[in-house]
């Protein structure tokens, strides 16, 4: 049962990602996040209340995730025990963005590649928050790169992590504990800034969240340096560089690729005209080119399968005991 439903959203999000228009559980979050965080806004008016807010809207929408996620599982189970393999393995392809991560990357390589620079820059507008108008095609290079490691840690090993970990606890399911993960992280995403309107009524939803990441995103790095098999050079730069991120988690992430690939991230971004200067994450050994973006994307889907493969083991072990 759990490897059938592992391999199967493995299969699922590989052929098929997440096709654009079709229905999908992170926009039903984003709109029930959007229409409670505008109420709360528009009934609490003190850094107090919204704090309270924050903490009630990001439980009732994690919690309900994962809620929702195990009435749909099991019902489709009542009806049919492959019935409900195939549901909850729909679910927890929904949560993984491992074809879709890599879609974008190369939507925006392409016109790069062909010289098309404007076009590349309105393209990677859709992806990032940083200004895009005036990068040149080296500054695009890292904001992809930047991208893709960040979000391969959120958007794809840790939805794997708690799928795997929900899949060993029979009352819960795979699927339940993957969708309070892409709750926390669509949380994040949406409300959990310092700037207003969101200071109050988002800091739970970032806290939480970076919680929530911790403990795969070192996993993630710990199995990124193995896969490199310099673990120990990848580990001493992960501890130079990756503490100095304020985020406890992407710095770790971006870093532990900059370390394998031999590239260094990092530098001078500007967001709505203002200049932000981020940490410089790794060693400036190579110039980061497309071939560096198609690595760590295959980094990624290594470390993905690995994953995937040690899960399957072990529920061969645990059937075998």
């Amino acid at each position: 049962m759990i490897s059938a439903v592992l391999i199967l959203a493995a299969l699922l999000d590989y052929l098929i990602g997440d096709p654009w228009g079709w229905p999908h559980p992170v926009r039903a979050m984003g709109w029930v996040i959007s229409q409670l965080s505008k109420l709360a806004l528009q009934y609490c008016q003190n850094p107090l209340s919204q704090r309270l807010a924050g903490i009630f809207l990001g439980m009732i929408v994690m919690i309900g995730s994962g809620l929702v996620g195990w009435i749909i599982v099991q019902s489709a189970k009542w009806v049919h025990p492959f019935l409900g393999i195939v549901v909850e393995s729909i679910l927890v392809a929904s949560c993984f963005a491992l074809k879709s991560l890599g879609n974008a990357a190369i939507e925006v390589l392409q016109p790069l590649i062909n010289g098309e620079l404007e076009t590349a820059r309105q393209v990677l507008s859709n992806y990032v928050g940083r200004d895009t108008a005036n990068l040149s095609a080296a500054e695009i290079l890292r904001a992809i790169l930047e991208t893709v490691t960040e979000n391969a840690t959120d958007g794809v090993m840790a939805p794997l992590f708690y799928t795997i970990i929900g899949a060993f606890i029979p009352v819960i399911g795979a699927a339940p504990l993957a969708l309070a993960y892409k709750a926390s992280s669509t949380l994040d995403s949406m409300i959990g800034y310092k700037e207003l309107p969101y200071t109050y009524l988002g800091w739970f939803s970032a806290r939480w969240e970076d919680g929530f990441t911790w403990l795969p995103c070192r996993l993630t790095v710990i199995t990124l340096s193995l896969l490199s098999l310099k673990p120990v050079n990848v580990w001493r730069i992960c501890r130079r560089d990756a503490i100095k991120d304020p985020s406890p988690n992407s710095g770790w992430s971006e870093c532990a690729y900059a370390a394998v690939l031999g590239v260094q991230m990092g530098g001078i971004n500007w967001y709505r005209g203002v200049a932000k200067d981020k940490p410089l994450l790794g060693d400036a050994i190579y110039a980061i080119t497309p071939d560096s973006i198609y690595k760590a994307l295959q980094l990624t889907q290594y470390a993905f399968l690995l994953w995937l493969g040690i899960a399957i083991f072990c529920q061969f072990l645990v059937v075998g005991v």
